[in-house]
């Protein structure tokens, strides 16, 4: 993929404040329409660089995937999602409420054996239909 990268952590003063204002920096600055070679519109928030579990800081990159890596505008970075296993949820429901009780339940899901190698979530068309729905796919051991 290919979008606008942050570092934070889920901290109450780092990720709820920094995550809103991350998604407003995308949508006002137009990122989408900046990014070369998309496949598609969806948008893509990739959760990686992980300095340990969700309690330690990472790096969220909002985009979306591309054809190519090779031409990257000013200001943005390229990421590849990680390869492997990934377990699926649905956040269903006013956006973003749903999406953070999703989170939620995930982290308190103590039989996910997640890995961290790289989390994303996927807005596509269902985004823009009522109800929402924002698909969450998480990187788990096989």
């Amino acid at each position: 993929i290919i979008g606008i990268a942050l570092r934070t952590s889920n901290a109450p003063d780092a990720g709820p404040v920094d995550i809103p204002k991350h998604w407003e920096k995308f949508y006002q600055e137009e990122i989408l329409e900046k990014i070369p070679n998309k496949k598609s519109k969806e948008v893509v928030a990739l959760y990686c660089d992980y300095e340990g579990d969700y309690t330690k800081p990472y790096s969220l990159v909002i985009g979306c995937e591309v054809d190519s890596l090779d031409d990257l505008p000013e200001g943005m970075v390229r990421k590849v999602i990680p390869g492997g296993n990934y377990a699926q949820f649905s956040a269903v429901g006013q956006h973003p409420r749903a999406l953070i009780e999703t989170w939620g339940e995930i982290w308190q899901a103590s039989q996910i054996n997640r890995t961290y190698t790289g989390d994303y979530e996927l807005y596509g068309e269902k985004f823009f239909n009522s109800p929402q729905e924002v698909s969450v796919y998480i990187a788990i051991e096989n």
